[in-house]
């Protein structure tokens, strides 16, 4: 089954990411994950760092002559910042040696401070460097072998925002994998061009005051089989798969399927997706999306909908929030990185991965297969039961 491993710090030579259990055959190419990559660094609101940085990638192992060879595939994320000037190579040194510039002011609601207490480190960067959201390239980079996989049983995973600070987007339609170009090419990743103006509105008022603005973007996955995931046990259920993964991402701190909340509070009659029998499509349908594609744990065939959501950074271009320096144990302020004033419409790529990292392991799970074709072939298998 897939799974994968990053590692790294934001600052230091590189990220990498290794990805074991694609099958062979798969074709990859460096441009398929450079694509991705790019991506994530869309939106505005983001920092300098994203103006100039561009993801350099090494597929360092497990691809020959663009495929996967059934081995773990190894992949590099150059950081272009290391390789400006030598403030980096001395500050991210694996060398052994200490910093100058020891950073003492945590931040609250980062993992600075917690981290510093539960490693016993006296240097906040020995954490933040890690928990950083940089690490999330490497996630990009091994989403993009996974929605690679995906395509080849008719699976697309899309993103959208839907909200930043307190503009938000229209639901009344839902985007298709058509319109994933329009949804890049909008400055905040918004379907709705009247939120998409609303959001850039809020965007620089809160940048003018040196704050940062959270939101909430959606994920959409099409043509998603039917039966991933498992009603048998607590660990296999879809759901709880999705919401783990997409509630690991940083800065995330809600997760909804479907409609998840907004159904809590309605009656159990207006809750639900009828079921209707397309006796043309020879199959069963759903009226409406409140599920998000999922029941009883597991995956109905229906558009799959995450939504995930995200605080404001805790890393502000105009220092306020409150903290103790944890040397003196003074009251002071926190100390600034570069920063953004808001990485939602980042977060929607990164979503995107997740829920596609998920719903690649899952499909390996039911179809196995040592190879694509075999893949492909036991998912036709499974999908022509259907058709009675």
């Amino acid at each position: 089954m897939l799974r994968y491993l990053t590692a790294g710090e934001s600052h230091g030579r590189a990220l990498t990411v290794i990805v074991e259990g694609l099958p062979a055959g798969l074709p990859i190419l460096a441009e398929h994950i450079e694509n991705d990559l790019a991506r994530r660094r869309l939106g505005y609101g983001r920092g300098p760092r994203q103006r100039f940085e561009k993801d350099v990638i090494t597929l360092v192992g497990g691809v020959r002559h663009g495929r996967t060879l059934g081995s773990p595939v190894a992949i590099e994320i150059q950081n272009s910042e290391w390789f400006r000037g030598d403030k980096w190579h001395e500050e991210m040194s694996p060398e052994p040696g200490a910093t100058k510039t020891p950073l003492t002011q945590p931040r609250p609601g980062h993992a600075d401070l917690v981290g510093m207490q539960k490693y016993g480190f006296n240097d906040a960067r020995d954490v933040l460097e890690r928990a950083s959201a940089r690490e999330t390239a490497a996630r990009v980079a091994a989403g993009a072998l996974a929605k690679q996989l995906l395509s080849h049983i008719g699976v697309g995973v899309l993103s959208h925002v839907v909200q930043i600070g307190s503009a938000r987007a229209s639901r009344d339609v839902l985007p298709a994998m058509s319109d994933l170009d329009a949804i890049d090419a909008s400055e905040v990743r918004c379907f709705d061009p009247a939120a998409e103006a609303a959001m850039i509105s809020a965007i620089k008022e809160a940048a003018k005051e040196g704050d940062s603005l959270g939101g909430i973007v959606e994920a959409i996955a099409y043509g998603v089989p039917i039966g991933l995931g498992s009603h048998v046990h607590w660990d296999r259920k879809i759901d709880a798969l999705l919401a783990q993964a997409v509630m690991s991402i940083q800065a995330v701190k809600g997760v909804e399927i479907g409609d998840g909340f907004e159904v809590s509070g309605l009656r159990g009659s207006e809750s639900h997706d009828p079921i209707h029998w397309d006796a043309a499509n020879r199959k069963y349908v759903r009226e409406g999306h409140r599920s998000g594609g999922t029941e009883g744990g597991i995956t109905t065939g229906e558009p799959l909908i995450v939504r995930a959501a995200m605080k404001p950074l805790a890393t502000l271009n105009k220092p306020t929030l409150k903290t103790v320096d944890t040397v003196t144990k003074e009251e002071t302020v926190s100390f600034k990185e570069r920063t953004d004033v808001t990485a939602v419409p980042a977060l929607g790529v990164v979503v995107e991965t997740m829920v596609s990292l998920v719903l690649a392991a899952e499909a390996q799970r039911k179809f196995g297969g040592d190879s694509l074709s075999e893949f492909v072939r036991n998912a036709a298998a499974f999908e022509a039961t259907l058709e009675s």
